[in-house]
């Protein structure tokens, strides 16, 4: 399915949509070894970063000249913090595959200049040619990395303030105690997003429905920053029926 560009997948559950876009990550590696990717975090990744781990444990996969930049960190939680994004990527991906660790590239949240820490990541994605491939969680509030709804967004990677709703459904990595989540993360910013040669968006569950639906029907507006993606040539939105319920008529 088509709307405003956008090119829409939709898959039984959130196991065959993972699956299915491993096989797809495995497939453009193999075409491209020397590939950038781009990385989330967050509930929804995590059966693709094990269907990433099985393929590449029966050798369908090698990541070895392959580079990953993640979207996002937490402001003033270190690399070595379980609860960090850094983290979450080592248990889920980083540990568990061939990735070079040269290649992985990751925002430093405890930057003694976060300003900083920011325009060198950014000069990092310029400087290794941009990302070829940049897969996407969504908000339930349609944010993309920590680009949060507001009058205005960033261009560029910057720090930024989390709304509650983001807090919230952080809380899980900090003993389910949303004020213990950080209130500013560091992020890719919607241009950084959005200068990406293809991007897509894996969005699962009922709680993502609504928001989908805006992200595919709605204007262009940065009250809802997932909807810029309709001004990217090659945006995909990949959904189990859960989250694309609300598109009718979509099929694999």
């Amino acid at each position: 399915m088509h709307a405003h560009g956008l090119t829409i997948r939709t898959y039984a559950s959130p196991l065959a949509a993972a699956r299915a876009l491993a096989g797809h990550i495995c497939q453009a590696i193999t075409n491209d070894p020397g590939l950038t990717l781009g990385l989330p975090t967050g509930r929804t990744p995590i059966p693709l970063y094990d269907a990433l781990t099985s393929r590449f444990e029966r050798g369908g996969v090698d990541f070895s000249r392959a580079s990953t930049f993640n979207l996002d960190e937490f402001l003033g939680i270190p690399a070595s913090d379980p609860r960090s994004y850094r983290a979450f990527m080592e248990r889920h991906l980083f540990s568990r595959v061939n990735l070079s660790r040269r290649r992985i590239h990751f925002l430093d949240g405890t930057a003694a200049d976060p300003d900083a820490e920011c325009a060198r990541y950014e000069q990092r994605i310029v400087r290794a040619g941009g990302l070829d491939l940049l897969i996407l969680g969504l908000g339930t509030n349609g944010h993309i990395g920590f680009n949060e709804p507001g009058p205005t967004l960033k261009a560029v990677t910057h720090r930024t303030r989390l709304t509650a709703s983001t807090r919230r459904s952080n809380a899980e990595l900090f003993g389910n105690r949303p004020t213990d989540v950080p209130r500013e993360a560091l992020s890719m910013g919607v241009g950084t997003i959005l200068r990406a040669r293809r991007i897509i968006l894996l969005a699962t569950g009922a709680s993502k429905a609504h928001a989908v639906r805006r992200l595919v029907f709605g204007p262009v507006t940065t009250q809802l920053p997932a909807s810029l993606l309709q001004l990217h040539r090659s945006a995909e939105v990949w959904v189990d029926r859960a989250a694309g319920a609300e598109l009718s008529g979509t099929a694999a």
